[in-house]
């Protein structure tokens, strides 16, 4: 994120969302530094769904000014699962005796080997809750008065096309990410991919993982860019 947000010469920014979901905490974290690196580079952000930005993919995509996606795509799903299993009755029939000891009255919650106790599953869910309220104030920031339709209705979980999504308003149109910037900067527009890893040349000569405001690859990148430009 930081490379991308130090690309010489920057107009926009553009995330390639495609994630069906995973840590709330994690989509956070990161929609919250996509968020401090726009306002710190006064630069707009642009999310493109590919083939589905569900759950804590779309967290991520709201951190962007603006949400596109493919008519096909997967966008949504904005409600928080916890899953598992129970196997108290098959290792009754294997013959296994569950030994477990704990300290705190409360530290075998839903244990798998347990049975399922009504109040564990009060506790869960106000857990879910509590999170659920911070996804959809996430949702509530960045959409506002773009959504179109009760929160009962966005808010159930529940996912959609992206052509179903633009008319719910939980994103801005239809498009892919070429088409799209095309359209807003011209044909010329130069889109430089920022992936994970450093180039090749930063790794063989030590500069991975530097801070980047005190790089000196840091200027040589951009002078690369430049001259890569140029040709």
């Amino acid at each position: 994120l930081e490379r991308a947000f130090k690309l010489w010469n920057l107009k926009a920014v553009a995330l390639a969302v495609n994630s069906p979901g995973g840590s709330p905490v994690q989509s956070a974290l990161i929609a919250n530094r996509i968020r401090a690196l726009a306002s710190e580079n006064n630069v707009p952000v642009f999310a493109f769904a590919e083939d589905v930005a569900a759950s804590g993919g779309y967290w991520l995509a709201c951190a962007a000014d603006e949400i596109y996606a493919d008519e096909n795509s997967i966008v949504g799903s904005i409600g928080v699962m916890s899953g598992g299993f129970g196997f108290v009755d098959l290792i009754k029939r294997a013959g296994v005796e569950r030994r477990l000891h704990v300290a705190g009255e409360r530290k075998t919650l839903l244990d798998p080997f347990l049975d399922e106790k009504p109040d564990e599953v009060a506790r869960l869910k106000a857990i879910q809750h509590d999170i659920h309220e911070s996804f959809k104030a996430m949702v509530r920031q960045r959409r506002g008065a773009r959504l179109k339709v009760p929160e009962e209705e966005l808010f159930s979980g529940e996912f959609w096309t992206g052509r179903r999504a633009l008319e719910l308003g939980l994103i801005d149109g239809l498009g892919d990410l070429r088409t799209i910037l095309r359209q807003r900067f011209g044909e010329d527009v130069k889109l430089r991919p920022v992936f994970g890893r450093p180039r090749w040349w930063r790794r063989r000569f030590g500069f991975a993982g530097t801070d980047a405001d005190t790089d000196p690859a840091d200027w040589a990148a951009r002078a690369l860019a430049a001259i890569e430009e140029r040709l």
